[in-house]
């Protein structure tokens, strides 16, 4: 029995390594060997680290309207936590979450385990190393804040003596250096120090890119946000060398950088703007990474990226655009989420997306996303101009290329999850429905909490469990096969693209997982109701129905849910196991779960689920 199970687990890994590509498997392979053998040069790297001061004080104020005092009184983690800032300067090591402090500070980074450290989720460590303060302290320096730089200067130095050159966790990841160059190039451009900078700081930014390229072959192969970000620190480090110190050097990281940034955006972006990590919160760091690579291109005057680059970036806008909000800026919390966020500033919550798109879709479409809102400052910082002409309302469409249909009715929207895989996906989300009415999230997604939790988190969250959908027989609608890959990925059967009809819009999907389990899921979204039909079969126990309500007072009285707004019945062609409410878990912020209410319905045999919402 064992041998079996052995042997099946040996060939999901082969066809998996098939399906993430034969190329981009020997790239992280190749990259995995030359540390194993210490051939990589990132091994050989000795660099000093530059001493500040890095920015001078600004002689520019730019009108900030809020959030110009963040950063003064507390440190923040992931845009939710905070805690008071009792020293001059942060704890570079700390975990605030469990109070425990990493102890590699000094080894080489490469010597350094990716999980399993006595301090915990590492994200925790790396958060205040993206140095989204920095942009913070430039923007309360242009504010007129007195002591704004000289504290920006302080943390800067001190983080450079407590890190030195590729020793200790916060160099061991070359999309967490990429960000620190990105950060540093927007404060600098909010602090009108772009021409004539430090020659410490470019110092700083030199050393950061001789982290970034010896192993940007890993993060290419990668086939996610690390080939993209990394891509775009070289490009917008590199330029920046070469325009303010004629720096050889920095035009052939800029060189190398453009090539993988059009290189990478045009393989990971399809021509429907889905993006291959198929997550709300990757696709708006993808996003945020190609407007502020676009508005330094713009900046350094470089040439124009290219036609399919530009192509697909604008796709890219519409794609999250069509997700987003437009009363609180927030999203569904699908796929992935580890609670990045390029373009920090302002008061605004971490789940307001309406900042990106507004800039993305100024830069790439010429267009505004919204009309006038706090969501313009950061192209007002950017100095660049505010488009008169508003896109096109939203309507219901499908991304097929990435497996998401969008239907809405009025201020009403229901998201339909199904699979559509070019590449890995991180949660067996199959036909996960979101339903938002008037801008709540009446039916919502799980989320993420954390890359590096216990196991029942690590496979609750990305699991079937913790989505809106069926799951059979206990198990996920794919394989794990490790921590961030699953096996036997699925293939969408019988796709109905999105329909009016009666006055409904309607879509249907269905798939057929490895063990021949079946679910046919068909969606009606009409004026002030919902419904959904699922048609399961194949399984051998029992199929449950989960839907995953809004936080608040829910009662159930026989096969109906209401929390006195909003009613949600179910009924089946066959005698249910069991209809009831149970507690779940989302995470709305990494490393934060909180409980919400959640419908269990249960079949023992293959049945026809209908649910009708109505509100």
């Amino acid at each position: 029995m064992a041998v079996g199970l052995t042997m099946r687990s040996l060939w999901f890994k082969i066809r998996a390594a098939w399906f993430l590509g034969v190329q981009s498997v020997l790239r992280v392979a190749r990259y995995r060997c030359s540390l194993l053998l210490r051939i990589n040069s990132v091994v050989r790297l000795r660099v000093p680290m530059p001493i500040g001061p890095f920015f001078r004080r600004p002689t520019i104020r730019r009108p900030i309207s809020s959030g110009v005092d963040r950063w003064t009184r507390d440190v923040e983690y992931f845009g939710w936590f905070k805690i008071p800032l009792r020293m001059p300067t942060p704890d570079w090591f700390l975990n605030p979450f469990n109070g425990a402090r990493y102890n590699g500070a000094g080894a080489p980074w490469w010597k350094l385990p990716d999980f399993g450290a006595d301090a915990g989720d590492i994200k925790a460590i790396w958060e205040l190393s993206r140095w989204n303060w920095v942009v913070a302290y430039a923007l309360n320096a242009c504010s007129g804040s007195s002591g704004a730089i000289d504290r920006l200067n302080q943390w800067i130095d001190d983080w450079c003596h407590c890190n030195p050159p590729f020793l200790g966790p916060n160099w061991k990841c070359g999309q967490e250096a990429a960000i620190r160059v990105i950060h540093l190039a927007l404060a600098a451009k909010i602090l009108g120090q772009v021409e004539g900078p430090s020659g410490e700081l470019l110092n700083l930014v030199r050393v950061h890119l001789r982290r970034i390229e010896p192993t940007l072959e890993y993060a290419v192969g990668q086939d996610n946000n690390h080939g993209t970000s990394e891509a775009a620190a070289l490009f917008i480090g590199g330029s920046w060398l070469r325009v303010a110190a004629d720096d050889r050097q920095g035009e052939k990281w800029e060189a190398l950088g453009r090539k993988w940034l059009e290189e990478r955006i045009g393989r990971l972006i399809a021509e429907d703007g889905s993006f291959s990590q198929y997550s709300t919160n990757y696709h708006r760091l993808l996003l945020d990474t190609m407007s502020l690579a676009e508005a330094w291109r713009r900046e350094m005057d470089a040439p124009d990226f290219s036609s399919v680059c530009a192509s697909r970036c604008r796709a890219a806008v519409s794609w999250l655009r069509s997700f987003v909000d437009p009363d609180s800026g927030d999203v569904p919390n699908s796929g992935a989420n580890d609670g990045a966020w390029l373009i920090p500033f302002g008061s605004t919550d971490p789940r307001d997306f309406r900042p990106s798109v507004q800039l993305g879709a100024a830069l790439f479409l010429g267009r505004a996303a919204y009309p006038e809102g706090s969501w313009n400052e950061i192209l007002r910082l950017l100095e660049l101009s505010i488009p008169e002409m508003e896109m096109a309302p939203a309507e219901s469409t499908a991304f097929d290329d990435g497996g998401f249909a969008c239907l809405c009715a009025g201020t009403v929207r229901a998201f339909v999850r199904y699979p559509r895989f070019r590449f890995r996906p991180s949660h067996a989300d199959a036909l996960h429905v979101d339903l938002w009415v008037d801008g709540e999230n009446l039916l919502r997604d799980g989320g993420t909490f954390s890359y590096a939790a216990g196991q029942p988190d690590c496979h609750y969250f990305p699991g079937t469990a913790s989505h809106n959908t069926i799951q059979f027989d206990d198990r996920d609608q794919m394989p794990r096969l490790s921590r961030f890959l699953f096996g036997e990925w699925l293939r969408s059967r019988d796709v109905r693209l999105p329909v009016q009809a009666g006055g409904k819009m309607m879509f249907s999907a269905s798939y057929r997982d490895w063990l021949g389990a079946e679910h046919r899921r068909s969606v009606e979204l009409g004026q002030g109701r919902l419904f959904v039909e699922d048609r399961v079969s194949g399984f051998r126990r029992k199929a449950v129905l989960r839907w995953r309500l809004a936080p608040g007072t829910w009662r159930q009285d026989g096969q109906r849910c209401t929390n006195g707004r909003v009613s949600i019945d179910v009924s089946a062609d066959v005698s249910l196991s069991r209809m009831e409410l149970v507690t779940g878990w989302e995470s709305r912020y990494y490393l934060k779960k909180e409980p919400i209410p959640v419908i269990e319905v249960e079949s023992p045999g293959a049945c026809v689920f209908k649910t009708t919402i109505l509100w």
